[in-house]
């Protein structure tokens, strides 16, 4: 089994920033693909970002493209979100995700092992 917890979350001005963070334990994650998705009110989940534990190769949504970075620390089993420049429309619960498969798996909430309870982040305008 694995856990993932987030932190971080909270209230910022738009063009904050803020640093999520998920800890993941429970199993050894060299095999595993680690990623970020999100929920705003009334809408569905979707797709932020993810990175291969392997290799360190990242994927984007548009919509964060050039404003968040994913990063990893294998010797901590944690996944970070930096997000800058942020926007009213960032608004939403956070969550980590895990997936067996290929980086891929993570573009779709479907491809997703294992998900943290989320943590919420609040643009204010």
């Amino acid at each position: 089994q694995v856990q993932l917890v987030e932190s971080g979350g909270g209230l910022v001005q738009a063009g904050g920033s803020l640093r999520l963070s998920c800890a993941a334990s429970g199993r050894t994650f060299s095999g595993y693909n680690m990623g970020w998705f999100r929920q705003a009110p009334g809408k569905e989940r979707e797709f932020v970002t993810a990175i291969s534990w392997s290799t360190g190769t990242t994927v984007y949504a548009d919509s964060v493209k050039g404003r968040f970075t994913i990063s990893r620390d294998s010797a901590k089993n944690t996944v970070s979100l930096q997000m800058n420049s942020l926007k009213p429309e960032d608004t939403a619960t956070y969550y980590c995700a895990a997936t067996a498969g290929l980086i891929g798996r993570l573009l779709n909430s479907h491809g997703v092992n294992y998900w943290g309870k989320g943590t919420l982040v609040t643009v204010a305008s």
